[in-house]
């Protein structure tokens, strides 16, 4: 589908004069255009109604009314980014929204959190052969990482992937009692989904942290749902990362009190080789 509000944002310095001020009555009121005819938009900018017919060619659209059809498009996708509300300006109320935000999140993790299904999940964790972890896109390949830091102190085999074609060839190739952990911050990741479907197939236990009622949590034997508030102000990053890390955390402390002194015996070798080897402070935290 052609991005008509992009294609004016990137394009309009190449544009002619006329060109120019069709741009900018489109972009500082799209929904007030979807309503003007070619006259009206043509008085509007002070040019001829044929200059805006080349102007929706040149964007490459049939005809006017094809622009319209399109400009609609393109206002429902990014609704929120045409006239994004106004946020915060100084560092103070910014700190402050993105703090309460974060606090608000992972209050609403806990409250959301399925106590069984973590069970469920860590067992599951604790008595595999070969963990892997699988995320992609921005937060979620951060997530993909983070839970193989969190297992492999515990002395548990895992290895994280965040690229689509690896992640199926890794099921495909997995031995037997290999667990799945993946992450889908929208839940809507069709790669994903096709390879957990696949994992199913050759019988791997699929533990799957996303959005609930998604693509990718349909795949899931053990669901890890995670819901939150997406922000209204567009220019924050999304709390939502912080509902994840918390699941993470709960999900990897379980798995460590399961295992008890396995786990304990590895994270001693850790930190005995972090004190020797690096700074000698014992109550540092278990990585960098």
């Amino acid at each position: 589908m052609l991005d008509i509000v992009g294609l004016l944002q990137t394009e309009k310095s190449g544009f002619t004069r006329s060109e120019r001020a069709l741009t900018d009555i489109v972009l500082a009121d799209v929904d007030s255009v979807l309503k003007m005819s070619i006259v009206d938009l043509a008085g509007e900018a002070s040019v001829s109604p044929p200059t805006v017919t080349r102007f929706c060619r040149r964007l490459g659209c049939d005809s006017y009314a094809d622009f319209k059809v399109r400009l609609a498009q393109s206002r429902f996708v990014g609704q929120r980014y045409v006239s994004p509300a106004v946020g915060p300006s100084s560092v103070h109320e910014i700190a402050q929204s993105v703090v309460n935000g974060i606090q608000s999140v992972i209050y609403e993790t806990f409250e959301q959190l399925d106590f069984d299904a973590v069970e469920r999940a860590a067992a599951s964790i604790a008595s595999s052969s070969f963990v892997l972890s699988f995320g992609s896109g921005g937060a979620s390949s951060m997530m993909a990482g983070e839970i193989e830091t969190r297992l492999f102190r515990l002395g548990l085999k895992v290895a994280s992937s965040e690229d689509h074609q690896l992640q199926l060839m890794r099921v495909a190739a997995a031995p037997a009692g290999t667990v799945i952990v993946a992450f889908s911050l929208s839940g809507n990741n069709a790669q994903l989904a096709k390879t957990l479907a696949v994992a199913g197939e050759y019988g791997l236990t699929r533990i799957v942290a996303t959005r609930s009622a998604s693509m990718v949590s349909a795949e899931a034997d053990i669901l890890l749902p995670v819901n939150w508030h997406e922000n209204a102000d567009i220019l924050r990053p999304t709390p939502g990362r912080y509902a994840f890390l918390a699941t993470i955390d709960v999900l990897a402390q379980t798995v460590a009190t399961r295992l008890g002194p396995q786990a304990v015996a590895s994270m001693r070798r850790i930190k005995h080789q972090l004190v020797v080897d690096r700074d000698g402070d014992d109550g540092q935290p278990l990585g960098d």
